[in-house]
């Protein structure tokens, strides 16, 4: 009976993070993680959702009788396929970032090299959230439920989809097809090795190979409204001179 009840405990607490999750625009967090026009940017409030999904994760570990095994909340069984796996998994998400730049930028749209370290953060925070919660907690409960492994797997991954929020209307289309292949990849690697550490270590380096290649840490901005694309329709066309007036205080022609 007790087992029983530190095991829903340790569910409701994952929801929780699902919760979380849905909130991470409000946080600046995750995909989110970006300036947005007329709100400043607030480090101690992404700080706050990084470390509020990592202590219900921690707190549902502490709880569930059997974390290690029934939630896979464990690096997982093998370390050196643990660590083959998530970079072979990290080395795609990277090919994918730089092909999908390629085609939409025809180039890679470097940021600032300042931003870096807060993308770094990003990137770790939420690759942990994420794993842990929907291919640990949220998983791991499903397969305890008697549930179809792949079955189980497809499930997580949608719900994680909902999760990010990457379908709303506006949006590239794309980023959520990329949410969703990050969820049935982090799934299986879960199942197959046994834990989370092979699809947090491919998720990090994904998440940090969109931000480097699109300038976005995973809500690309929708077509001509990037700040370069703004930047060009208030030029004149190319071949044109501005022509000032006599007075000083005359308008662009």
């Amino acid at each position: 009976m007790e087992e029983t009840l530190r095991s829903l405990v340790a569910v409701a607490l994952g929801l929780l993070v699902v919760l979380l999750r849905l909130d991470a625009e409000r946080f600046g967090a995750a995909e989110y993680d970006e300036p947005e026009p007329g709100r400043p940017r607030s480090l101690l409030r992404r700080l706050g959702w990084y470390a509020v999904g990592a202590g219900l994760v921690a707190l549902a570990a502490i709880v569930h009788p059997r974390p290690e095994t029934e939630l896979a909340l464990t690096p997982g069984r093998d370390r050196l396929s643990v660590v083959t796996l998530g970079f072979a998994y990290g080395a795609i998400a990277t090919a994918q970032a730089i092909a999908f730049a390629w085609l939409r930028y025809h180039r890679l749209r470097l940021p600032p090299v300042s931003s870096y370290p807060g993308a770094a953060l990003n990137a770790l925070g939420t690759a942990f959230v994420d794993e842990a919660a929907f291919r640990g907690i949220l998983l791991g409960t499903l397969l305890l439920a008697g549930i179809d492994r792949d079955l189980a797997i497809l499930t997580a991954a949608l719900v994680y989809g909902l999760a990010t929020r990457l379908g709303a209307p506006g949006r590239e289309p794309y980023m959520l097809v990329l949410a969703l292949l990050a969820g049935l990849a982090g799934g299986w690697l879960t199942v197959e090795t046994g834990g989370i550490g092979a699809a947090f270590l491919g998720h990090a380096i994904g998440r940090f190979a969109v931000f480097v290649a699109t300038g976005h840490p995973g809500r690309v901005a929708p077509r001509g409204t990037e700040v370069e694309d703004v930047e060009r329709r208030r030029r004149p066309p190319a071949g044109w001179r501005v022509i000032l007036g006599r007075d000083a205080g005359s308008r662009d022609r």
